[in-house]
């Protein structure tokens, strides 16, 4: 996400932070940087001026210029006017979904086709459904073949309850009977997908705001595409024009290199950021903090996110066992699967890479990316067609059992010796987090995972 963006910005940073006193030229020439980086994530030119101008004065600005170390200084005035760009201080209550109503409450999802908004709606079913709400969906798109099954599959995926509608039906009376069953069967939320159109026209606005009329949503939220770029700023704002948003959810947002929205819409809206959707996976919707979007963009990664995926995705048995073998000092090659499979219910090798700081990001691309997936997966083809005793004890395995197991993976002898070698890195790896050494291990992580080919 923001690749380009973040790539740019670490840059800057770790320059401003190596200047042991800041002048009127360096400053101006970091800015130019800062701007230039920004301009081609496609931010706004308005947002951009308005951010750059905000930190010139503060960079020349007593708190910068009489700091000790005025490069730090100056670095923590860039990421605190980000954080406040994006959503504002350092509060994250703004992003929190408002529920403080009678039940049900009614979220109204609005936006153009192909914004993702019905995945939107079963992403938002499953995080609501794991705060132990009682959730019921509802398609008021007529107009769109197969919309109203979509939604009722993604449902289905998110543990929610559906209420079904049919193309022969009004909009305004299909969220009626929906509103009026969530009452009757006391669900705590019921969440109203609607019709997209490929533009903005004047029929489709008018049945939003009838919508909104019917319903009185607590919360209306404007799911866009951050591909978009500016045109996601225009619709936005001629959403906000009609219903009044509370909300904004940026989907793909893993998809683009320039996601210049993420930085914009905020600012030309004055609606919160609540969510961000990422990959395709019912779970692939998250929170937005402010802070920890510019600790990511300034390439100072997302730890605490990291955790709380981990936390939320990662089975507490498996958990416990991995700490039993950790705590014996037992890294067999059952072991090294366990932290594969809990690396992949985390969202794999790329969605942690994304949020740990930029010293121990490996300096790769999308394709190098890929590549990496799929050596895990081949490592785990592999590890799968070893036995019991095998995976117990990696010393018994020599040349013809070497040939089976890669005869059983479907891979060369070679791709065999190499999981073995990664996975005697991985063990030394561990025999160091033992003794405490947690950055030693970071960068030998790096290293294993810049070997992935």
């Amino acid at each position: 996400m923001l690749n380009n963006l973040t790539a740019r910005l670490a840059k800057v940073v770790k320059t401003i932070r190596g200047e042991a006193r800041l002048t009127e030229v360096n400053t101006k020439e970091m800015l130019r940087e800062v701007r230039i980086a920004l301009l081609e994530a496609d931010v706004a030119l308005p947002v951009v001026r308005d951010f750059i101008t905000k930190v010139k004065e503060k960079a020349l600005g007593e708190e910068v210029i009489s700091s000790l170390l005025p490069g730090e200084a100056l670095v923590s005035v860039v990421h605190r006017e980000l954080t406040v760009l994006m959503g504002g201080d350092y509060d994250s209550r703004a992003t929190e979904l408002n529920l403080a109503t009678t039940p049900p409450a009614v979220m109204l999802m609005v936006g153009l086709q192909g914004a993702g908004k019905t995945t939107t709606v079963g992403k938002l079913a499953k995080l609501l459904r794991g705060k132990k709400k009682k959730v019921l969906t509802v398609s008021t798109d007529v107009y769109r073949p197969a919309a109203i099954t979509q939604l009722k599959t993604v449902t289905g995926q998110a543990g929610a309850e559906f209420f079904p509608s049919s193309s022969e039906q009004n909009p305004i009376d299909i969220a009626r009977a929906a509103l009026d069953w969530a009452k009757k069967h006391h669900h705590d939320v019921l969440l109203v997908d609607t019709a997209g159109r490929l533009g903005i026209d004047e029929a489709m606005m008018q049945e939003i705001s009838m919508l909104h009329t019917a319903l009185n949503p607590i919360e209306t939220l404007f799911v866009v595409d951050a591909m978009l770029g500016q045109d996601a700023l225009n619709t936005a704002r001629a959403f906000n024009d009609t219903v009044s948003l509370t909300g904004i959810v940026l989907t793909k947002i893993d998809g683009d290199s320039r996601g210049g929205a993420a930085l914009s819409v905020r600012y030309l809206t004055g609606c919160p950021i609540k969510f961000v959707g990422v990959g395709e996976k019912i779970d692939g919707l998250e929170i937005f903090y402010p802070e920890r979007m510019a600790n990511r963009i300034l390439g100072m990664g997302d730890i605490l996110s990291l955790i709380e995926e981990a936390q939320r995705g990662v089975d507490l048995q498996t958990e416990k066992k991995l700490a039993q073998n950790k705590k014996d000092g037992d890294f067999d090659l059952n072991y090294f699967k366990m932290q594969i499979g809990q690396m992949n219910k985390m969202g794999g090798l790329s969605k942690l890479m994304d949020k740990l700081p930029a010293q121990f990001q490996v300096a790769t691309n999308e394709t190098h990316m890929d590549q990496a997936e799929k050596s895990v997966r081949r490592m785990e083809g592999i590890i799968n067609a070893m036995t019991p005793a095998e995976r117990a004890k990696p010393e018994l395995i020599k040349a013809s059992r070497k040939r089976r197991i890669a005869a059983g993976a479907g891979v060369q002898v070679q791709e065999v010796n190499r999981m073995l070698a990664q996975y005697e890195q991985m063990r030394t790896m561990m025999k160091k987090l033992k003794g405490g050494g947690m950055m030693k291990m970071m960068r030998s992580m790096r290293g294993l995972m810049s070997g992935m080919h």
